[in-house]
C-alpha cells in the first residue's frame, strides 16, 4: 500500500466507549477526567492529560492486605485531563472486562493494563502463595463498577474450580475465591528444586473462574 493508504488504514477509530480495543493489543482510553493504569504502560496520548505516580494501594477494599508497592512491585499511575491516551505492555493482549457493581476480580500485577477510576482497588500479596515460595504474588485486587484491562500472553483460558494452577501462568480469578497453596514435591523431584513448579495455587470449591495463560511469566521478588 502507498503511504496514504497506510495512515489512513492504522488510524485510530472513534468509538464511543471510554476504554476501547484498537487491536488485540492496543488499548484507547477516551479521557475526561481520571482513569488508572500500569505504570510504563502509556505510549502515546492526546491533548492535555497529566500523569500521577501512585506508590500505594488507596483503593480501600476492606478485608484486603494493602501494602505498600515498590518499584518491584506493582506500581500505578494516575492520568487526568480530557484528550486519547493510549496503553500496551510489551505486545500483550488485552481482555476487555466489564464489572457490575460489587463484582470483585484478583489481578495478577505482572497483568493488569488499566481500570477506570471508579473501580475499587487495592494491592497486596497472597498470603498463601508467599508463605510457601519466597517470591511471593503480587496482586491487584478490584471491586467493580466499571471496565478493567488485563493482558494475557495469547489466549487465555477460564477454568472453574476446583484447579490447581501454576502462580506464574495464573492471570486473575474471581473475588468470590480464596486460593490456597499445594506443593507437589513429585514435581521438585522431577524437575529440580529451583523450579517454582513445586508450588501451585489450589482453588476449591465450584463457584467462581480461575484465568491462565500460556505462558508462565516470573513473579516480581518481594
Amino acid at each position: 500500500m502507498d503511504l496514504d493508504e497506510f495512515v489512513q488504514a492504522n488510524a485510530p477509530e472513534e468509538g464511543a466507549k471510554r476504554f476501547e480495543l484498537e487491536n488485540e493489543k492496543l488499548l484507547d482510553i477516551d479521557l475526561d477526567g481520571t482513569a488508572m493504569m500500569k505504570a510504563g504502560s502509556m505510549i502515546a496520548y492526546t491533548g492535555n492529560v497529566s500523569f500521577t505516580g501512585k506508590s500505594s494501594a488507596e483503593g480501600g477494599i476492606s478485608g484486603f492486605l494493602k501494602e505498600k508497592v515498590t518499584n518491584e512491585g506493582t506500581p500505578v499511575m494516575e492520568a487526568e485531563g480530557t484528550g486519547h491516551v493510549y496503553v500496551a505492555d510489551q505486545g500483550k493482549k488485552i481482555q476487555l472486562l466489564h464489572l457490575d457493581a460489587g463484582e470483585k476480580i484478583s489481578v495478577n500485577g505482572n497483568d493488569i493494563l488499566a481500570f477506570e477510576s471508579q473501580v475499587d482497588y487495592s494491592i497486596g500479596t497472597v498470603s498463601s502463595i508467599s508463605a510457601a515460595s519466597s517470591g511471593g504474588l503480587t496482586n491487584v485486587f478490584l471491586e467493580g463498577p466499571g471496565s478493567v484491562a488485563i493482558t494475557t500472553h495469547g489466549d487465555p483460558l477460564v477454568l472453574t474450580p476446583p484447579v490447581k494452577t501454576d502462580p506464574d501462568a495464573t492471570v486473575a480469578w474471581s473475588g468470590s475465591l480464596s486460593p490456597g497453596a499445594s506443593r507437589n514435591t513429585n514435581l521438585g523431584d522431577m524437575i529440580g528444586q529451583s523450579s517454582d513448579e513445586r508450588y501451585q495455587l489450589d482453588f476449591s470449591g465450584d463457584e467462581g473462574f480461575v484465568i491462565v495463560q500460556p505462558y508462565e511469566e516470573s513473579q516480581p521478588q518481594q
